[in-house]
C-alpha cells in the first residue's frame, strides 16, 4: 500500500503527535527548568572552543575581505596574474596569514601593555593605598574643622559603620579557606578559557579558509527547507542582520580606541596621575552605548581623587574633560563611524541597553542596541507589510494627528504641527470634512437604515 502524506488521517495522526510533544516539551520547561539548564550549560561547555572559533572568525571577516579586496586582489593584477583557482587559494592564504599575524599582534600588544604599564599602575594604587588613605582622611579632617555640624553627623555615621565592618570581618576571617580554594578554582578556571581560547583561534583558520563554502551550504540548507520566496526572505534578514551587528561592533571598537588614545593624550598633557590606566578604563568602557563614558570617567574621577584630594581641581579638570570627550564622541566621531548602524532612537538605546544587560550583564550592554535594532526593524517591516495590505500609509507622522480613518481619508483631531507637510495617497488623500458635511453624512446613513428596517 503506497504511503500517502496528504492522506487526512496522516494529517491528524501528525498534529496530534505535535501537539503532545509540544506539551511534554512545555511541562519539562516549566516544572524541569534546572535539568534543562545543566543539560544546556553541559553542552555549552564543550561547544566553547567552537563558539570561540565562530566568534573570532566573525570578527576577523571584516579584516579579512579587506585584505583580500584592497590590497592583495589589485597587487596580484598589477603583476598580471591571471585569475584561476589556484590563485585565489594563493590570495586567501596569505590574507588568512596577515589578518592571524594582526589578530596575534593585537592580543600580544593588550597583553604586554597590561604587564608593563597596567599591572605596576595597580600596584602602585595598592601600595601607596594608606597614603591615599591618609590623605583623605586629612581633607576630610579639615573640612570637619570648618563644618562641625557635618563632623558630628559623619563622626555618628563612621561609629555606626565600624560597627558592620567588624561584623563582617569577624565573618570574613573563618571563611578564608573557602576564598583560597576558590580563587584556585578560578585559577584553573582561566586556564580553561586560554585553552579554549587557543582552541577557538585554530578553528577560526579553518572557517575563514573556507567561509564561502559554509555560507553556501547554509543557503542551499535554507532553499531545501523553504519555498523559494520564504528562503530568499530568510537570506535577506541575515544579511541585514549581518551588516547591523558587523556595522555596530566593528565601527564601536575603532570608535573606542580612538577615544582611548585621546584620552591618554589629554591626560598625559594635563600630567593626570596613572594616565595609561585611565585611559584604558575609558576606552574599554566606551565600548558599552550611552552608559559606556559615565562607567568610566566615574571610577577614574574618583581614583584621581583619592591620590591628591588636597587639590580637588586636578579632579574637576579631569571631569571637564571627560565630559568634552564623551560630547565630541557622541554628535561628532561616533555618528560619523557608525553611522546609521542601528537606526534607533535615543530612548530605545537606553531602553535595549537595560533590558539586555539586565539579562546578560556586560555582554548584553554591548550587543543589546544591535539585537534590539534587528528586532525593531522586524517588527517595522511586518507593520509596514500589514499597512500596505490594508492600503494605508506606513509613515508615522501622518497618524501623529488622526481621529479617524473612513474611505475619504484620514481626519485630525488636531491641526498638523508646523514645518510637517502630510504626504497625498490615492487611496487615501488628504480632506477635512466640516462638521454640517459630517453632520449631513451621519443622517443619510440613518435614513438609509431606517429604509432597510
Amino acid at each position: 500500500m503506497k504511503f500517502k502524506f496528504n492522506n487526512k488521517y496522516v494529517r491528524w495522526g501528525l498534529t496530534s503527535f505535535l501537539v503532545i510533544a509540544a506539551s511534554i516539551t512545555f511541562y519539562y520547561l516549566i516544572f524541569h527548568s534546572s535539568n534543562i539548564h545543566e543539560k544546556f550549560s553541559l553542552i555549552m561547555g564543550i561547544l566553547m572552543p567552537v563558539i570561540f572559533g565562530l566568534v573570532t572568525a566573525y570578527l576577523l571577516t571584516p579584516i579579512l575581505n579587506f585584505m583580500e579586496s584592497r590590497v592583495l586582489v589589485p597587487l596580484f593584477d598589477k603583476f598580471q596574474i591571471r585569475e584561476t583557482r589556484s590563485r585565489r587559494k594563493v590570495i586567501r592564504g596569505i590574507g588568512i596569514l596577515v589578518t592571524a599575524f594582526l589578530f596575534v599582534a593585537l592580543i600580544y600588544g593588550l597583553i604586554s601593555m597590561l604587564v608593563s604599564q597596567i599591572v605596576p599602575s595597580v600596584e602602585g594604587i595598592v601600595s601607596n593605598f594608606d597614603s591615599y588613605v591618609s590623605n583623605v582622611s586629612n581633607w576630610i579632617d579639615q573640612m570637619l574643622d570648618d563644618n562641625p555640624e557635618i563632623g558630628a553627623y559623619l563622626s555618628k555615621t563612621f561609629d555606626k559603620f565600624s560597627e558592620q565592618l567588624e561584623d563582617w570581618l569577624n565573618h570574613l576571617i573563618p571563611g578564608t579557606a573557602t576564598l583560597i580554594r576558590t580563587l584556585s578554582l578560578s585559577f584553573i578556571n582561566i586556564l580553561d578559557v586560554l585553552w579554549d581560547f587557543v582552541i577557538g583561534f585554530i578553528i577560526s583558520i579553518y572557517v575563514l579558509a573556507s567561509k564561502e563554502h559554509f555560507a553556501g551550504q547554509a543557503k542551499k540548507l535554507m532553499y531545501a527547507v523553504f519555498e523559494r520566496d520564504s528562503a530568499n526572505k530568510i537570506i535577506r534578514n541575515f544579511r541585514f542582520t549581518h551588516r547591523t551587528f558587523i556595522g555596530f561592533l566593528s565601527g564601536k571598537i575603532i570608535d573606542s580606541l580612538i577615544i582611548g588614545v585621546l584620552c591618554f593624550i589629554g591626560t598625559s598633557l594635563m600630567k593626570t596621575p596613572y594616565a595609561i590606566l585611565i585611559s584604558l578604563i575609558i576606552g574599554v568602557t566606551n565600548i558599552i552605548p550611552f552608559f559606556g563614558p559615565f562607567l568610566g570617567a566615574i571610577p577614574s574621577t574618583i581614583l584621581i581623587f583619592v591620590v591628591d584630594p588636597m587639590h580637588p581641581l586636578n579632579c574637576v579638570y579631569f571631569a571637564l574633560f571627560a565630559l568634552a570627550l564623551q560630547q565630541f564622541d557622541g554628535n561628532i566621531l561616533g555618528p560619523k563611524i557608525l553611522g546609521s548602524s542601528t537606526g534607533l532612537t535615543g530612548f530605545w538605546v537606553i531602553f535595549s541597553i537595560t533590558l539586555f544587560g539586565g539579562l546578560f550583564g556586560v555582554v548584553g550592554m554591548i550587543v543589546g542596541v544591535p539585537i534590539f535594532a534587528i528586532l525593531y526593524a522586524a517588527v517595522r517591516s511586518i507593520i509596514s507589510n500589514r499597512l500596505s495590505g490594508k492600503k494605508l500609509p506606513s509613515e508615522t507622522i501622518l497618524y501623529e494627528t488622526v481621529d479617524y480613518i473612513d474611505e475619504d481619508g484620514f481626519h485630525e483631531a488636531m491641526p498638523v504641527r508646523k514645518g510637517f507637510k502630510r504626504k497625498r495617497t490615492e487611496n487615501f488623500p488628504q480632506k477635512e470634512n466640516s462638521s454640517a458635511e459630517r453632520t449631513q453624512k451621519e443622517n443619510t446613513c440613518e435614513r438609509e437604515g431606517t429604509k432597510r428596517k
